[in-house]
């Protein structure tokens, strides 16, 4: 009789010790991306400006429209990305660039959680800019403009060859805006 209630007793105490917690489902996880250490070479060459560029990226020159000015992009083709850039002169048109940059980036605003907004000033060095960090699932995570305000205007734009989500991308994104930074501190116009 007692080896009887001992195992009930047993019983009942497995019993109530499975009941825990429910089981929820793992949130979904992504693949790990490692990025190169960051190191820079100048772009030096037949533009009206000069930058330092990731030497993990390739610089490609693009097929612009006529009067559209020059493009080129700066690939990284082992994460898909790409930042494009396009150079204008300026024709005392300086206040409809900027707009114009400002709209495009402002287009992603139906996909965008927030847009931010970063200015970049620097007088000795006639640099002036916007860089625009969209947050969101938008298809374009960065966007930005460098100017001097009499004579070169460059806008430029981080895009990925991918479905955006915000949630993947966000450590790329985190890694080429700096990229991208430092393609702004160090311009230089001829």
């Amino acid at each position: 009789m007692n080896s009887r209630i001992a195992s009930l007793l047993i019983s009942l105490i497995l019993l109530l010790s499975a009941c825990g917690a429910e089981d929820v489902p793992k949130p979904r996880g992504y693949f790990r991306i490692t990025f190169p250490e960051k190191h820079y070479r100048l772009l030096d060459t037949i533009y009206p400006f000069t930058f330092e560029y990731p030497v993990y990226g390739q610089i490609v020159k693009e097929e612009a429209r006529p009067g559209e000015g020059d493009w080129i992009s700066i690939n990284f083709p082992k994460y898909r990305a790409k930042i494009h850039l396009s150079y204008k002169d300026v024709h005392g048109d300086i206040g409809q660039l900027t707009e114009d940059a400002r709209n495009l980036a402002y287009k992603h605003t139906y996909k965008a959680d927030a847009i931010d907004e970063r200015v970049f000033v620097s007088p000795e060095k006639k640099v002036y800019g916007i860089l625009y960090d969209i947050k969101g699932n938008s298809a374009s995570s960065i966007q930005f403009y460098v100017t001097d305000s009499s004579r070169h205007y460059l806008r430029g734009a981080l895009y990925f060859r991918c479905q955006p989500n915000k949630d993947s991308l966000a450590p790329a994104i985190d890694f080429f805006t700096a990229d991208v930074v430092r393609l702004i501190e160090t311009i230089r116009w001829k």
